[in-house]
């Protein structure tokens, strides 16, 4: 697990056997600090950034001082993945769509929050940022 304070930290639907699959690839390939949404210490940072717990993708940006939710995560990831602008653009544009297969093939009962912008690291919810790193996911069970 990466202890930089600045890494990024994504926090994922845990539940869903190809958001995992997908964090810990992101998280090898881009040193973020892949959490699931599921995690004791999620829902408190979740609050203090939210002042709700809105079931989504986030990508949270401690050097930076922003966090980036739902499709606006899926498109900043796309983006630091080094994929083309286009991909990320396509993310963004179809990320309820691709939210919406992927939770009926994972057998979700929920639908992700309608929450898709970028926001700045509030201070309470930055205070948090390092009770999420030792709730970071391990390899997922569907790859064990």
């Amino acid at each position: 697990m990466d202890t930089d304070p600045d890494a990024p930290v994504l926090i994922f639907d845990g539940d869903c056997p190809y958001c995992s699959v997908a964090a810990v690839a992101l998280r090898r390939l881009e040193g973020v600090v892949a959490v699931p949404w599921e995690a004791d210490p999620v829902g408190p940072f979740l609050d203090a950034q939210f002042g709700s717990r809105p079931f989504a993708m986030v990508l949270v940006d401690p050097g930076e001082g922003r966090v980036y939710a739902g499709r606006s995560a899926a498109e900043e990831l796309a983006d630091r993945a080094g994929t083309p602008g286009i991909v990320g653009g396509l993310v963004r544009d179809n990320y309820d769509r691709i939210a919406g297969v992927v939770g009926t093939l994972s057998g979700r009962g929920r639908d992700p929050a309608d929450v898709h912008d970028t926001y700045e690291l509030t201070d309470a919810a930055s205070g948090l940022v390092d009770d999420l790193r030792p709730a970071a996911s391990e390899r997922p069970e569907a790859l064990s």
